[in-house]
């Protein structure tokens, strides 16, 4: 995907961080009232840019994960102080455990039953017995629509600006695809670039299920934004 690869050093005008405070806000909340004490230690899988990193460590001791070492590299900038790793949640196993695991958008990219299982059995490795697992996927299968919607920053001789098309080619199939046509302007002139990504979709009685199979107990919570967010407790 080109967005974490080749245009990763455009990710800032893509998507800053102060578009994420809000998000970061609410999910500090939710981790904090899931265990006692608060978590302490968090690792955070599919960190991408770092953008929610950069609010939540405030009060975390923070782990970042991410596959693209691109956008690894865009997160160490604003997050110097936090440790960042190049892995896949699938497959990611440190040897030791977090307070907090965190997936936010990151978790889309598992377009699978057997990659989402997977994940979620990282996310089990990693959190200690009494903790908990957070997941935030963009839809379920529940409440996925057919939408757009743009965006992007400026930032000196540099803009961006994209168009995000949201559509379910197959509504049989597992997944769901998001096409974005980006802008990318600079002192050589303007360019048009579009990527395409495919995301998982799936039904809130798979993700339970899956869930509890893993050792998690679940509950979902509704967001503002209209999202499923699934607050997994690890058992202690």
């Amino acid at each position: 995907m080109k967005i974490y690869d080749e245009l990763a050093p455009w990710w800032p005008l893509f998507s800053e961080p102060a578009d994420y405070e809000e998000e970061a806000a609410l999910f500090q909340s939710l981790l904090d009232r899931a265990t006692s004490p608060a978590p302490r230690t968090v690792l955070e899988l599919g960190s991408g840019g770092g953008n929610n990193a950069s609010f939540m460590k405030a009060s975390y001791l923070m782990t970042l994960v991410d596959v693209a070492p691109g956008m690894l590299t865009v997160s160490r900038v604003i997050n110097p102080e936090c440790e960042h790793v190049e892995g896949d949640m699938r497959t990611l196993r440190l040897g030791r455990t977090f307070d907090a695991v965190f997936v936010h958008d990151a978790i889309c990219y598992m377009t699978s039953a057997s990659d989402l299982k997977a994940a979620m059995r990282t996310a089990w490795e990693h959190t200690r017995p009494g903790g908990v697992a957070l997941f935030v996927p963009d839809h379920v299968r529940e409440t996925f629509e057919k939408s757009a919607d743009m965006g992007g920053h400026d930032d000196g001789d540099r803009a961006l600006r994209y168009l995000e098309w949201h559509d379910d080619p197959d509504p049989t199939d597992s997944t769901c695809v998001t096409d974005y046509a980006i802008l990318l302007r600079d002192r050589n002139g303007t360019r048009v670039v579009h990527d395409r990504h495919i995301h998982g979709l799936f039904g809130r009685d798979e993700w339970k299920a899956w869930l509890r199979e893993t050792g998690f107990e679940s509950d979902i919570v509704r967001d503002k934004w209209g999202r499923d967010v699934f607050v997994a407790a690890r058992p202690r």
